[in-house]
């Protein structure tokens, strides 16, 4: 039997999370994406703790006015390496969360990029 988009992604994500670790000097950068939406968290895993989050709901990206969801990507990515950076972060872990790179999760690797983040 196939396994469905969900189950598939699951097995994706647990293969991911095995490899990699995020710590507070080089958290993790961990990414969700709904239909309309995009978050990204910047995770501790030693101690189970969110450093800084970022998300296309925040007044800095809706102000920018109608972009389409792959722009707001990219201003995500931009905005969570700001942010990455005021805390004193440079480098991170990058976790696609068991999503294709490509389309807004490769606009927001590459908007975090830019940024300044290293990875």
């Amino acid at each position: 039997m196939a396994l469905t988009k969900l189950e598939r992604r699951k097995r994706i994500k647990l293969r991911i999370r095995k490899k990699i670790r995020g710590s507070a000097d080089i958290p993790r950068l961990a990414v969700f994406r709904s239909n309309k939406q995009i978050y990204v968290q910047a995770i501790d895993d030693l101690n189970g703790v969110t450093i800084i989050s970022a998300s296309s709901k925040e007044k800095e990206i809706t102000d920018k006015g109608a972009v389409n969801k792959t722009e707001q990507a990219n201003l995500v990515g931009k905005l969570i390496a700001s942010k990455c950076k005021e805390k004193g972060i440079e480098k991170i872990v990058f976790d696609r969360s068991g999503y294709k790179y490509h389309g807004r999760v490769k606009s927001l690797a590459d908007g975090a990029r830019e940024g300044g983040l290293k990875f």
